[in-house]
């Protein structure tokens, strides 16, 4: 019984040699071996590899993946007209050189992202003082970025070599302090209110003179058709007194009594008026005196 305890420890113990001297990289890794707190080996290639067991050896993995570097510093910027501008920015880096890093920058990838992270700001401060607002909103961005990554990069390969590659450098917003900026917000809606004062006020103008000019096409077709419509009036009228003239030449006596008709209908043009004259006396009446004459005599005749 002891002997198979014996060979089961021992199992346990050669079970954790092995599992301290073995050890897996990564393929986004880089595998460091360290002995007795100096880099042993670097390994680069992914796979099973073996290392003396703690504390003769130990090891550390560093990331070699494209890594992105964003901003986070707000403190503006001077430009070339001493304008303060807020700029964002990002940096796409790697780690090419490990045992490079680890000795010039740090064990870790925080460690080089500080590191790059001011001498990224430093030189972008020092391209925007050269340039103007519009250069660097427009015109000369692009070539900013390229001097801001060449001066980045030089600087990481210099005496003291970095062992990082620095992939590219962007530009991700210009911009004016919040002062400024809430400055050109009310300019700009100050000059769209203007210019919205300006439309309304043409428009106005417009619809006035679209108005009166219709209003003048109004007076001045009412009265060409007043006018056309007197002449047919007139026209009719003329005809008509004509009609009469040929029928009143005919037959005088018929002139006189449709006269005569007329003015009793002008004087009863209403069922309620009332008019007191002595019929045998007056001549308004004469026609029918006439009418009942004429028609004595004939009766009498016959």
């Amino acid at each position: 019984m002891n002997r198979l305890g014996f060979i089961f420890s021992s199992l346990l113990v050669l079970l954790a040699l092995a599992s301290s001297m073995l050890f897996v990289v990564d393929q986004r890794q880089f595998g460091v071996v360290y002995a007795l707190g100096q880099i042993k080996e670097v390994i680069t290639e992914p796979g099973l590899n073996f290392k003396l067991p703690p504390p003769f050896q130990n090891v550390s993995y560093i990331d070699k993946r494209l890594l992105t570097l964003e901003t986070t510093d707000t403190e503006p910027m001077l430009t070339a007209e001493k304008q303060r501008m807020v700029i964002d920015w990002y940096v796409r880096w790697r780690i090419s050189e490990p045992t490079q890093y680890i000795r010039n920058v740090g064990l870790d990838e925080a460690s080089g992202a500080n590191q790059l992270n001011r001498v990224v700001r430093n030189a972008f401060q020092e391209e925007v003082n050269k340039h103007t607002v519009k250069e660097l909103l427009s015109t000369k961005r692009e070539a900013i970025s390229a001097a801001v990554k060449a001066e980045v990069l030089e600087k990481v390969r210099g005496a003291k070599p970095w062992g990082v590659d620095v992939v590219d450098v962007r530009i991700t917003r210009a911009d004016y302090v919040d002062a400024i900026t809430e400055s050109v917000y009310r300019r700009m809606e100050a000059e769209r209110k203007r210019v919205a004062n300006e439309l309304r006020s043409t428009g106005a103008a417009e619809g006035e003179k679209i108005r009166a000019d219709a209003d003048r096409q109004r007076e001045v077709t009412i009265a060409n058709a007043y006018r056309d419509a007197q002449k047919i009036k007139g026209e009719g009228d003329a005809e008509a007194a004509k009609t009469y003239a040929d029928a009143f030449g005919r037959d005088p006596q018929f002139a006189q009594f449709y006269r005569s008709l007329d003015a009793y209908k002008a004087s009863f043009s209403k069922k309620g008026d009332v008019m007191v004259v002595d019929p045998s006396s007056s001549e308004f009446f004469k026609v029918f005196r006439g009418i009942g004459a004429s028609a004595a005599a004939t009766a009498a005749k016959k």
